[in-house]
């Protein structure tokens, strides 16, 4: 039904699950006062609320928040900045933005791994100076970087 979440979380919960306010913040690493917060600043974020006020996600509220996180962290917008996003793309592109940002947080662990696997396995048949190998272990840092920036520009055919 809902394929955003690619695995169970720590939680052991279903991807359809509603999430706690605590479940969110530790899944998205931000304090629970920065998701009180960012519901007052982005309309768009609705948690259901039970009695006593508890707050419960849904996953698309998940998807839009770790959108807004990865808009704001690692793009470098301002709060205007993705407000201005979210009324002129809209929260689904938003939420698209967050469900792409696992996808390149998997693949930048499988890269580290590789990238650990291969230093430690393979070695070159001419021994590199130490200060070579890190230039090159530097390079090979950015590729991986800018290949992950690739993968997130929206394609237009």
């Amino acid at each position: 039904m809902y394929a955003a979440v690619a695995q169970f979380p720590p939680g052991g919960k279903s991807p359809e699950a509603f999430r706690t306010i605590s479940e969110v913040a530790t899944e998205l690493d931000v304090p629970q006062h920065v998701l009180r917060f960012w519901e007052s600043r982005f309309t768009q974020i609705k948690p259901t609320k039970r009695a006593g006020g508890r707050r419960y996600y849904r996953p698309e509220d998940v998807d839009l928040l770790r959108g807004i996180r990865t808009l704001l962290y690692s793009d470098g917008y301002t709060i205007k900045g993705v407000q201005k996003v979210l009324r002129e793309r809209g929260p689904r592109y938003v939420a698209e933005v967050g469900r792409e940002s696992i996808q390149r947080e998997d693949f930048k662990r499988e890269a580290e791994t590789s990238h650990a696997a291969v230093l430690q396995f393979e070695r070159p048949a001419k021994t590199l100076a130490e200060e070579e190998c890190e230039k090159l272990e530097v390079l090979l840092s950015e590729l991986v970087q800018l290949k992950m920036r690739l993968r997130a520009v929206p394609r237009t055919v």
